[in-house]
């Protein structure tokens, strides 16, 4: 639905909700300066990492502006990530009416945008979690909203409606990070959490300050690289109930990265009834890992660059991958039989953490390192999908 409004009210809405909910564009980069009103004051000039733990939907950062103060209908801003999904910026008037949103989905910028009787939602442009720094820029230009990339035309989108109405009074409200209208009323589902950086941000004529509801900020690293990246501060837990199992192919778990630099439990996963089936743990002291089996435990090298795990009913296969050529193989017999996919079909799996409970979800023993790749029954996994997400990078380790 690219089109036009025609002129003066097409321009005095983007003055109002493009023009401000650019200004969200730009929230990219905050330094924490006091409390005010009780949060966080946030000014924009410095970097902020957006993946930073909360409510998946709630912004990270907000501000208030008269629409009487815009002067100004362009925001520039520097954007990095490695993650294909996620909220980058909101912003609304008429407390919420009137909104627009600015996201990934598959790696692709998309903007949706509500107006009065009219809604469009906008994929396409380069794809931009590819770990680079990319200069985006968005602006109204008359009958349009224009995103750039790197300089490059990105996407336009244009409306019409007959119902349109000026707005040259009232607020606007911008956020970055999250949405402030029900997710429901969105054109196009997403997933709200992106583990990227913003930096640079210059957001229309407004300095005002942002507030934050976090006590402290999250910093970004420097360099990063393909990954979910733990800090030893916690996990994510899944229901294995959502991994399809299969009785002759059993459950797989595999693991890539440098397990020399890690520190602490890897994977854990417990039955429906709070057993604990099998922990998988790295000890950088001994230089070895760790793998449990109910109270049976089992050492294995911590030179190697891939793990894999097969649960099958009767018996678990570990095979790890040294490098290209060198390949060991093991097989573990229970003391009796045990039925691991019976068990595993409703029980929770923790990825970074020792469970500690089914019903509580508290862990211990938080893992410190990076993990390159997951993959579970064959299939990455998103740790955005957890039921439980824990101070845990999805996308990216620093380097």
């Amino acid at each position: 639905m690219l089109g036009g409004l025609g002129g003066r009210r097409m321009a005095a809405f983007w003055k109002a909700v493009a023009g401000g909910l650019l200004l969200a564009v730009c929230l990219m980069g905050w330094r924490v300066d006091g409390q005010g009103n009780g949060k966080k004051k946030v000014s924009g000039d410095s970097i902020i990492y957006l993946g930073q733990e909360r409510n998946p939907w709630r912004p990270l950062i907000r501000t208030t502006a008269n629409l009487t103060e815009i002067r100004s209908i362009k925001s520039t801003f520097q954007f990095r990530t490695f993650d294909p999904e996620g909220a980058i910026f909101y912003g609304d008037t008429k407390n919420g009416e009137d909104w627009f949103v600015l996201s990934l989905k598959e790696g692709f910028p998309l903007m949706q945008i509500s107006k009065e009787d009219v809604q469009v939602s906008v994929t396409g442009g380069p794809k931009l979690n590819d770990g680079k720094w990319h200069t985006l820029d968005v602006s109204n230009q008359g009958k349009f909203v224009i995103l750039e990339v790197d300089g490059l035309p990105g996407l336009v989108v244009g409306m019409h409606s007959k119902q349109t109405k000026e707005v040259i009074s009232g607020q606007l409200r911008l956020a970055l990070g999250g949405i402030l209208t029900s997710k429901d009323n969105l054109i196009v589902e997403f997933e709200p959490q992106m583990d990227g950086c913003v930096r640079k941000g210059h957001w229309l004529n407004l300095s005002m300050p942002w507030e934050a509801d976090a006590d402290e900020l999250w910093l970004c690293h420097q360099n990063i690289q393909p990954g979910s990246f733990f800090a030893g501060e916690g996990f994510t837990i899944f229901n294995t109930s959502v991994f399809q199992t299969i009785k002759d192919l059993g459950f797989r778990v595999e693991f890539w990265g440098d397990f020399t630099q890690m520190e602490g439990t890897i994977l854990s996963m417990m039955s429906s009834q709070g057993e604990l089936l099998a922990v998988l743990e790295a000890n950088n002291n001994t230089n070895e890992i760790h793998f449990t089996i109910r109270k049976q435990k089992h050492i294995l090298t911590n030179a190697m660059k891939q793990l894999r795990i097969t649960f099958f009913e009767d018996v678990v296969k570990v095979v790890t991958f040294l490098d290209e050529a060198n390949v060991e193989m093991f097989s573990y017999d229970p003391l009796s039989a045990p039925e691991y996919l019976t068990e595993l079909r409703e029980g929770r799996l923790a990825i970074g953490g020792l469970l500690g409970g089914v019903k509580d979800m508290v862990g211990s023993n938080f893992l410190r390192g990076c993990l390159e790749k997951i993959k579970i029954q064959l299939k990455d996994l998103d740790l955005d999908s957890a039921i439980k997400d824990m101070s845990a990078s999805s996308h990216s380790c620093p380097v």
